[in-house]
């Protein structure tokens, strides 16, 4: 089985490990006895009071992507499904790689979990404060990066033109504060404060390379940066600090990727946030709601950055990779092996020279989100609702933008349900949630997006988006 950091190199030809925003899934969003659903809009009061099971009362993990990880793996041997390759492998046609790319091939993960809230009436309205860490991964690959990887050369004077390679990643810790009032029979509004302790940012943006091939070498120019923040334990060498060789002086500063280290715990940044939302009823069974979740902003401390340098240099092309054991080097050459290789050799492609060690700092907007949502009532069964939910994420590279029908039902006051179906940036999806809220405890679980089919590897065939949400929290009061 390969591991997380194995999968993250292979897809996002990266080392950075997740994380912005926390909040519930989208999917509980017309349920009225959901606990977090201040979360979604902070002008939903809850159905009553409540005190989460720490870490276990919400606990969100998903990743999302237009591309699959089949896309990327393939099979060694006819009928074979254990034994796999990358698409570098010269056993991988090329056409059939690069014609399941898209222009821009996006990932995004997500980790969100609760250590502590609660929600009580009181001050005229319902009020919330919660701890919790989120983290936020998203990727952007351009085609022709891999085209480059996976093609070459392809005539005496071939030129590649790769624009927008951008990693961003973040992982922060939250206070907040909420309150959602009653301004009328029709009006509710509500605000909630967030407080951001930074845990970590990166940063990695390559707007421009020019690759130029050569007889024997390839030819590489760019324009990028990168911005690195995660406390004083940081450290980011050269490879000069390293003690690796150097070609020529002007090498002496670059950042040696494979001795980068951390040591010890320490807070990097600082930010502030604002959630504001409020619903209205339109009619006696039509009620419109919107929010605008996390504007605000994190300035990053102990920072580490680094661009690109100024003139060209060059680089030998990626390694063969043997997939036969027949082979010389096989034993050399295994899954793991493949994917140390590729991220060595990108090491080598993206020259970034360090500026600033640990003596830097810098703010980023927060990733905002909004939603406009409506909701009506039938007629013919008053426990049956139905909705829909436009949602808007703002994050550079990892922004996305879906619009979600729903069908809602409470047969019960102490149980209600939906199934969703949306269609985003990352195309279509299935959603569900089960919700049970009687006196004493409210316990959910759902996901807004599915995998229906696994290798035997347990590897998502076709996109991998999936996402799951759950929790359990104890209520008290009317």
């Amino acid at each position: 089985m390969i591991s997380i950091k194995k999968l993250t190199i292979g897809f996002a030809l990266s080392a950075i490990m997740p994380a912005v925003a926390q909040e519930a899934p989208r999917s509980a969003y017309f349920l009225d006895g959901y606990t977090f659903r201040h979360e979604l809009n902070p002008a939903f009061a809850g159905e009553r009071n409540y005190i989460s099971i720490p870490a276990l009362g919400n606990y969100d993990l998903g990743v999302h992507s237009n591309v699959g990880v089949n896309t990327f793996l393939y099979k060694t041997e006819p009928g074979s499904p254990y034994k796999l390759t990358t698409f570098m492998s010269p056993t991988v046609d090329a056409a059939t790689f690069l014609d399941k790319l898209k222009d821009n091939n996006r990932i995004n993960g997500n980790v969100d979990i609760t250590l502590l809230s609660a929600g009580f009436k009181a001050f005229g309205g319902f009020n919330t404060i919660s701890v919790g860490v989120s983290s936020e991964l998203g990727v952007n690959l351009p085609k022709d990066l891999f085209t480059f990887m996976k093609v070459g050369q392809t005539g005496p004077d071939t030129r590649y033109r790769l624009n927008d390679i951008k990693i961003q990643a973040s992982a922060v810790a939250e206070i907040a504060l909420g309150h959602s009032r009653r301004i009328n029979d029709r009006l509710n509004v509500g605000a909630k404060l967030k407080v951001l302790l930074g845990l970590g940012n990166a940063t990695a943006d390559i707007s421009r390379m020019d690759v130029e091939f050569g007889y024997d070498k390839w030819q590489i120019q760019a324009e990028g940066q990168l911005k690195m923040s995660a406390g004083k334990g940081l450290y980011v060498p050269t490879k000069q600090e390293s003690g690796k060789e150097i070609k020529n002086p002007g090498d002496a500063d670059l950042i040696e990727w494979g001795d980068i280290s951390y040591d010890k715990f320490g807070l990097s940044g600082f930010g502030l946030g604002i959630d504001l939302g409020a619903t209205y009823d339109l009619l006696p069974d039509l009620q419109l709601s919107a929010a605008i979740n996390d504007l605000g902003f994190m300035n990053w401390s102990n920072a580490v950055t680094g661009r690109t340098g100024t003139g060209t240099w060059t680089f030998d092309g990626f390694s063969n990779i043997a997939v036969d054991d027949s082979q010389p080097g096989y034993d050399d050459n295994k899954l793991d092996e493949q994917f140390d290789r590729l991220w060595d050799d990108m090491q080598d492609v993206i020259n970034i020279h360090r500026e600033k060690n640990g003596s830097g700092s810098y703010t980023n907007a927060l990733h905002a989100t909004l939603r406009l949502g409506a909701e009506y009532k039938m007629p013919f069964y008053r426990n049956l609702t139905g909705g829909f939910l436009f949602s808007s994420h703002f994050a550079g590279c990892s922004s996305w933008t879906e619009g979600r029908f729903f069908a809602n039902v409470k047969p019960v006051k102490w149980f209600d349900a939906t199934i969703n179906y949306g269609a985003s940036t990352y195309g279509s999806s299935f959603g569900w949630m089960l919700n049970f809220h009687p006196k004493g405890f409210n316990f959910f679980i759902g996901s807004d997006h599915q995998i229906f089919s696994v290798t035997p590897q347990g590897l998502p065939v076709g996109k991998a988006t999936a996402n799951i949400n759950f929790g359990f929290n104890v209520t008290f009061g009317s």
